[in-house]
């Protein structure tokens, strides 16, 4: 079993879901918080380096479809092993996972790198300064991927262990020194886009440095005979495939799907998409959030799962339920009152500013949809069940892309594809929520234990 107050199967329901979700949740606001600063300052520059720095990170989105593979299929075997009581399984699954997050990260770092031009042309931009300098971050991020892919196996062992403070801790200061250099490099060297991509990149090379001297220095691990070694087992493999193919299928379908749509906009010009972009990371605190608060589902659900504690699953899902729709009411409100001037503070364009402000004033009516998608997905995802949020993700995204084309070609213009994808949310949470309520009643009864 993992420590006494990192044993999710245990004690206080809510206080121990907030002791994994806080940190989860904390690393998911500085994360939004970097993604922000990294639009204010190139907002300073102007929308097309906003929409430039943007499209070179759905490929960054793209690279999570992988990374997911590794790193749920870690926190769920680690998670339900533990629960079980049985630590060598747990350490297991942590370095096969490992393994097949190096052998992956290198591959995806080296496409990235090596053909980030065509890559970047995907979006058609009509705009030549756009794209080349879309290709310049690509490249240079490229670099650091596959440490990104090993960050989140790490992430995924300690989260799934109950322990998601030293994850919170590395990622950061990743981003407490991207957020110093970023108007460093992007205005007083005057590298613009260019610099913004390489103040991420030392970021993550912090990120890297500090996990290893928590690791190796401090000697803090998620469990008791945690040990970092390379394998690759047959049994092991396959099981964390099983877990995690349809997740990082799902992710991989999300972004490119997204990607199909950011194409859609290009049409309307680089201050289109630049609206977009500063609206979707507005409307984050809902997704970012949610995301957070789903992964520390995965290791409450995890570890009940494993020791059967069926009653403290129905009751955590509840009381999930109940925390995401109060977040997500008052992120709703926010969108509509406030959201416009949000997006003002990194968007200095008149037209950009409006068109950002109709962004969120649209999305704002999917938000407690979106709460719940992330509440019922992190359940099916605890249980090792990963393929019901795969396939209505997979599913509602394809008919979200047709909506946006046929959309997009009426007079409602741009405010059609943004339509498509409120109305894509809402169908995703309503249906992932209806199928885990079925699937739900067929868990035992159970005794609280």
């Amino acid at each position: 079993m993992p420590h006494s107050s990192d044993n999710l199967t245990e004690g206080g329901i809510v206080s121990k879901l907030l002791l994994v979700a806080g940190p989860i949740i904390a690393n998911q606001i500085v994360q939004m918080v970097y993604n922000m600063t990294d639009m204010f300052w190139l907002g300073r520059v102007g929308s097309n380096a906003v929409a430039a720095a943007g499209s070179a990170g759905m490929f960054m989105w793209l690279s999570w479809g992988f990374i997911s593979i590794s790193q749920m299929g870690s926190q769920i075997g680690v998670s339900q092993s533990l629960g079980r009581g049985d630590k060598k399984a747990a350490l297991n699954y942590f370095q096969n996972a490992l393994s097949l997050a190096l052998g992956i990260g290198l591959l995806y770092g080296a496409l990235a790198f090596i053909f980030n031009k065509q890559l970047i042309g995907f979006f058609h931009y009509k705009e030549a300064d756009v794209a080349r300098n879309a290709s310049i971050y690509l490249s240079i991020v490229a670099v650091m991927m596959p440490f990104s892919f090993l960050l989140n196996v790490f992430s995924g062992s300690f989260q799934g262990s109950g322990n998601s403070r030293l994850p919170f801790l590395v990622n950061l200061s990743g981003v407490i020194t991207n957020v110093v250099l970023d108007p460093v490099f992007i205005l007083l060297l005057n590298m613009g886009v260019a610099g913004a991509a390489i103040a991420t990149a030392i970021g993550q090379a912090v990120s890297v440095i500090v996990l290893c001297i928590s690791i190796f220095g401090r000697h803090i691990k998620p469990f008791e005979g945690f040990r970092i070694h390379l394998r690759f087992e047959k049994k092991y493999i396959v099981q964390i495939l099983k877990w995690a193919l349809p997740i990082g299928a799902q992710n991989l379908f999300f972004c490119f799907l997204s990607m199909l749509t950011s194409r859609m906009e290009v049409q309307f010009g680089a201050v289109a998409v630049a609206a977009g972009k500063v609206g979707s990371q507005v409307e984050s605190l809902t997704w970012m959030i949610g995301g957070g608060y789903g992964s520390a589902l995965v290791a409450f659900i995890g570890q009940n799962f494993g020791a059967k504690k069926w009653p403290r699953i129905r009751r955590g899902i509840k009381l999930s339920m109940l925390i995401m729709f109060s977040w997500t009411a008052l992120i709703t409100i926010f969108l509509f009152t406030g959201g416009g001037w949000a997006v003002s503070l990194f968007l200095k364009e008149n037209d950009a500013i409006a068109l950002g402000t109709l962004y969120v004033h649209i999305v704002a009516f999917c938000q407690i949809a979106g709460g719940f998608e992330s509440v019922c997905a992190g359940a099916f995802n605890g249980t090792g069940r990963t393929m019901p949020p795969a396939i209505v993700v997979i599913v509602c995204n394809s008919l979200r892309v047709v909506l946006a084309w046929f959309l997009s070609r009426t007079s409602l213009g741009i405010a059609g594809v943004w339509i498509s994808i409120c109305v894509g949310a809402f169908v995703r949470g309503a249906w992932l929520v209806i199928w885990y309520l079925v699937f739900q009643k067929k868990l035992p009864k159970g005794e609280e234990g």
